[in-house]
C-alpha cells in the first residue's frame, strides 16, 4: 500500500489514503453521490408534491396577487429542483458504456451542488409563502430570514469549517489523523 501506480492506474490516492484505481475511485463516488441523491430527490418530491396540490384548494383564489406570485415562483424553483437533482441519473444512463465515469462523476457532482442550492431556493420560498398565509404580517419575513441562515450554517458553513478546520492536520501518507491525540493549534489541556 502507498507504493505508487501499480498497473492500470492505481495506486494510492493521496486525497484519501485509499489504494484504488481511478475506475474505482469513480465507482466508489458515484455510490456516494447516489446515497446523497436519494435523500436530496425524497425531500424535494414530498415538497414538489405538496407544492402542486396548493393550488386545487379552495382558499387558494382568496390569495393575496403577492401570495400567488410567491406560489408561481416556489413551483418554478421547485420544478427546477426537480430537474437539477434528478439530472444525474439521466447523465450517468446516457453516459453508460463509454468508459466515462470519471467525468460523469465531476459533472454529476456540480449538477448536485447546484441542485441543493436550488433546493436551498425552494425552501425559502415555500416558507415564505405558509408563513405568509399563517402570520400575515412581517414576523414571516423575519423567520424566513432566520431558517435561511440555519440552512445555509447546517448545509455550508459546517462543512466549509470541517475542510478549513482539516487544512493541513493531514499526515504525508494521507490517513486521517488519530481523534485522540492532539493536533497543531489544539490545547492539550482542553
Amino acid at each position: 500500500m502507498g507504493q505508487g501506480p501499480v498497473g492500470g492506474g492505481s495506486g494510492t490516492n493521496p486525497r484519501s489514503g485509499r489504494h484504488e484505481s481511478d475506475e474505482e475511485r469513480a465507482d466508489r463516488q458515484w455510490s456516494d453521490l447516489l446515497q446523497e441523491l436519494r435523500v436530496a430527490q425524497t425531500g424535494v418530491q414530498i415538497l414538489f408534491g405538496f407544492l402542486l396540490a396548493v393550488v386545487f384548494q379552495p382558499r387558494f383564489a382568496d390569495l393575496p396577487t403577492v401570495d400567488r406570485n410567491i406560489y408561481v415562483v416556489t413551483v418554478m424553483l421547485g420544478s427546477a429542483t426537480a430537474a437539477t437533482l434528478i439530472g444525474p441519473v439521466s447523465y450517468h444512463r446516457l453516459l453508460t458504456g463509454r468508459r466515462m465515469k470519471p467525468q460523469t462523476v465531476t459533472w454529476a457532482s456540480r449538477i448536485t451542488k447546484l441542485g441543493l442550492g436550488l433546493l436551498f431556493c425552494t425552501m425559502c420560498s415555500t416558507l415564505l409563502l405558509i408563513l405568509r398565509v399563517a402570520l400575515h404580517n412581517v414576523a414571516a419575513l423575519w423567520l424566513v430570514g432566520g431558517m435561511a441562515l440555519w440552512f445555509l450554517v447546517c448545509w455550508f458553513v459546517f462543512p466549509l469549517w470541517a475542510i478549513a478546520r482539516d487544512n493541513g492536520h493531514r499526515p504525508a501518507g494521507g490517513e486521517a489523523p488519530d481523534p485522540r491525540e492532539p493536533g497543531p493549534g489544539d490545547d492539550p489541556r482542553a
